[in-house]
């Protein structure tokens, strides 16, 4: 029988025939074994029975890119329970809101968090018991009396996953991800890569590098799929140019993840192309990449950027680019982010709701089983399809600035922006304006070696392809531009430096 008819508990179950001494985790240049990763589930599933936690209990686990997070997904997932993510890398005040709206029946997560009076008090306060996770036991954490204490919410049946958005355009929402929608998911990616599948015992041959926090759904579905189809994989705390080349050195990937960030950090370090050899394609999906970006990259390395699209609601990625059609169409279809993956469907609807043809620009709608419905999803994207099939993304229609009865779409300024040269990456936002409503503002980050250009050259350099509404009254030199775990710009911080800076 195929592995990808089975549901995703089976296909997980199916690691306790790995023999204990096999290593499946490289962290910290030391390789931890599956029967290191198999015993900590053993003790996790053990207690849950304890508790009466059982399929489809909700399990909160602070999850970061460490050992132990690998070993509660398998335990979790292959029991039918429902793991709720928390993000370690959010302040201690706002972590315990998130525990506190979530309210789970119990809460794992490393020793260093439970230092913070506000998680111990707001997990109190929804009814949740705390344990240690650091080495191979599971430690009780003594949490203060609440006499108030609520009831948590102890069950969602179905569920895998609830993980949060990547709150780039607001506050995070937390998406409940059923185990049908990533088995669909699963099915798609499969379909997807199947060409490039071999057999292979299981936990041998290339690693897979899981640079991204796995709070984010491209980090839980890079350590998800490789536990899947029982890959090795090396997990970092947090990218860096140094330890991402070594590890593409050391290991040898043919396909490793580059977020546009991080692509633009390994082409401004110079890292010598002999370093990257073993690589075919590098995959970018969890920010929007310019296509001069991944040109430059290909011109520089040899190597395509593979552009994926999707979403924490689809359960990953819905729509990209192969190395097939990247071959075949780049030159002519270049700012694409690619075609459906198999079993995803893509539409484009006027604002009257109608479907319109190709070569028009409207929202996009996904129908797909990863949605975890039958009918057609609307997204917040706005972008259009063209008659091969291939999708461009416009923006986002709550990114959309209205200014004095106006639309301005930020991606439009973006990419005017981005052509200067010494312009290395733009965002733009709205800001409250007494008499307009919102008035369009943006901040850059200067190329390696520019001089920042000022206020007045960009303004004009902006009016010679935008029309006059759509020029930022504006524009803000920065180090960093703000980004949220995805690696995408976060609006809400952006915001809050043009607030910060003086007018």
């Amino acid at each position: 029988m195929s592995t990808s008819s089975l549901s995703l508990p089976d296909r997980l179950r199916r690691l306790d025939e790995v023999g204990a001494e096999v290593p499946v985790i490289e962290y910290e240049r030391a390789w931890i074994t599956w029967g290191e990763l198999r015993d900590l589930g053993t003790v996790l599933i053990s207690e849950l029975d304890r508790l009466g936690l059982g399929s489809g209990a909700r399990i909160g686990v602070v999850l970061g890119n460490w050992p132990s997070s690998p070993a509660f997904v398998q335990a979790v997932l292959s029991t039918g329970r429902c793991l709720t993510v928390f993000n370690p890398l959010q302040p201690a005040e706002r972590l315990a809101a998130d525990v506190a709206r979530a309210a789970p029946p119990v809460l794992f997560a490393p020793a260093r968090f439970w230092e913070s009076e506000e998680l111990r008090s707001a997990a109190g306060r929804a009814g949740a018991r705390g344990y240690v996770t650091d080495g191979p036991a599971l430690c009780p954490v003594d949490l203060p009396a609440t006499p108030d204490a609520g009831e948590p919410v102890r069950t969602a049946p179905g569920v895998a996953v609830e993980l949060t958005t990547s709150g780039t355009t607001g506050p995070p929402k937390r998406i409940p991800l059923t185990y049908r929608q990533i088995e669909a998911a699963l099915g798609s990616a499969d379909g997807h890569m199947a060409a490039g599948k071999q057999a292979r015992a299981a936990f041998t041959g290339g690693a897979a590098l899981v640079t991204v926090p796995m709070v984010h759904i491209g980090g839980l579905w890079a350590v998800l799929q490789s536990l899947v189809e029982a890959r090795r994989m090396v997990l970092m705390d947090k990218f860096t140019v140094d330890g991402w080349r070594a590890a593409i050195r050391e290991h040898r990937p043919r396909i490793a993840g580059l977020p546009p960030a991080a692509m633009r950090g390994v082409l401004a370090a110079d890292v010598p192309a002999e370093d990257l050899s073993s690589l075919r394609a590098v995959t970018a999906g969890t920010a929007p990449v310019p296509p001069d970006l991944a040109d430059a990259f290909h011109e520089r390395y040899g190597i395509p950027v593979l552009v994926i699209y999707g979403a924490t609601e689809f359960s990953g990625a819905v729509a990209g680019w192969s190395l097939r059609d990247h071959h075949q169409w780049w030159v002519r279809k270049r700012g694409s982010v690619g075609r459906a993956f198999p079993g995803v469907e893509l539409r484009v609807i006027g604002d009257d709701g109608s479907p319109l043809p190709t070569g028009q620009s409207g929202l996009l709608e996904i129908r797909t089983p990863q949605a975890g419905r039958t009918g057609w999803t609307r997204t917040s994207d706005l972008g259009r399809l063209d008659d091969d099939g291939f999708l461009w993304i416009e923006g986002r229609a709550d990114d959309v600035i209205i200014r004095g009865g106006f639309k301005v779409t930020p991606s439009t300024v973006v990419a005017v922006l981005q052509r200067h040269p010494a312009v290395a990456e733009a965002a733009v936002a709205g800001l409250p304006d007494a008499r307009l409503g919102q008035v369009p503002v943006a901040a850059f980050e200067v190329r390696p070696g520019a001089v920042a250009p000022g206020e007045d050259e960009l303004r004009a350099w902006c009016r010679r392809e935008l029309l006059p509404y759509e020029v930022p009254v504006r524009f803000l030199p920065v180090q960093e531009l703000p980004r949220g775990v995805s690696q995408k710009v976060s609006r809400p911080d952006l915001v809050a430096l043009f607030d910060q800076a003086p007018a």
